[in-house]
């Protein structure tokens, strides 16, 4: 149960009832983290209305950016976002393995981009102060500068997401721990890989 109220979705009006049904209809099965957003319409509108403009203008591959996303919630233990995340990324042709050992050295079914966007994550996320230039030259090789914008956004916002939906415990929408086992997926041992 959520630390604070989820609001009724039909109590919004205008642009935020139009950004609370585009985003649990087309961003994902995130309806009740939307019901705690929507404490704040302008948040609501913003943030996951961004979210819905980046998704449709598709500049940066979807397997980057779930790697990336998983990478960050996987170092921040946060169940709700593996959860979602989880399946999303499996379902871009990695298999279960990847999923479980994404965080070791080595990954099963990553080349040498997937590894690079994964270690990105962590940098961005455990070193943001201490990232070093070499990584934005191979950034460069593979992706251009609004790619690397982008992919530097998600992971941050991916850390804001964490922090919320841990601290406000924003609840698993009915059927999204089901979908995460259906691709083999747990969300065992993420307590375990949490920071000290």
């Amino acid at each position: 149960m959520p630390r604070i109220s989820e609001i009724d979705p039909e109590k919004l009006q205008g642009d935020s009832l139009e950004i609370f049904h585009r985003y649990v209809s087309q961003y994902g099965p995130f309806e009740n983290q939307a019901k705690i957003f929507a404490q704040r319409p302008p948040a609501l509108r913003h943030i996951m209305g961004l979210l819905l403009e980046l998704q449709k203008e598709a500049v940066l591959p979807t397997r980057y950016l779930e790697i990336a996303l998983v990478t960050v919630s996987k170092i921040n233990a946060c169940e709700y976002c593996v959860a979602h995340h989880g399946p999303r990324m499996t379902r871009q042709g990695f298999d279960v393995d990847a999923f479980d050992q994404l965080l070791e050295d080595e990954v099963p079914g990553f080349d040498e981009i997937d590894l690079l966007v994964r270690d990105y994550a962590i940098e961005v996320t455990n070193n943001f102060q201490y990232v070093r230039d070499e990584i934005f030259e191979k950034l460069r090789i593979h992706f251009n500068e609004g790619q690397i914008f982008e992919l530097t956004l998600r992971i941050a916002l991916c850390g804001f997401f964490n922090r919320v939906n841990d601290v406000l415990q924003i609840s698993m929408e009915n059927g999204v721990v089901e979908d995460l086992v259906s691709v083999g997926g747990t969300l065992n041992g993420l307590s375990s890989i949490a920071p000290g």
